[in-house]
């Protein structure tokens, strides 16, 4: 009763059983996505080698941090970005004994960049760090 049978009258079912068809269409579909490759995507990229192996910028004596007026940080006269800069610190660190780092920021100097670089050399291992240039304000204040 509750089921779609013919009419009571025996007239044939004219409806169509689809469940074979839902059937074999999840079958063909579970089939399709195991044989789909697995997309990877990688990019190849050739680097540039470097044939030669560059001078120990860290020297075991002293080591000077600048910054100029237009906010540039350089290690011993090169300049640097925040990471190379951690990296030297690092290395410096890790020297026995450790060499002095001198820092010297120019008078005009932004104090974002400034603070921004203390902060890297804070977060490093230095012990012997020492301000040169502020002897020529002594008098000002």
């Amino acid at each position: 009763m509750a089921m779609s049978a013919g009419r009571d009258d025996g007239e044939p079912m004219m409806e169509m059983n689809t469940t074979p068809l839902i059937d074999v269409m999840l079958v063909l579909l579970i089939m399709f996505i195991i044989t789909i490759p697995i997309q990877t995507h990688a990019v190849k990229v050739d680097l540039p080698q470097n044939s030669r192996t560059p001078a120990n910028p860290v020297n075991a004596d002293k080591n000077k941090i600048t910054i100029d007026a237009a906010g540039t940080v350089a290690w011993n006269g090169a300049p640097v970005d925040e990471v190379t800069l951690r990296q030297y610190l690092d290395q410096t660190a890790g020297m026995n004994p450790e060499p002095e780092l001198h820092f010297q920021p120019a008078p005009d100097a932004r104090y974002e960049q400034v603070d921004r670089t203390l902060a890297v050399i804070k977060r490093s291992a230095i012990t012997k760090l020492g301000f040169i240039g502020n002897e020529q304000y002594r008098n000002d204040f």
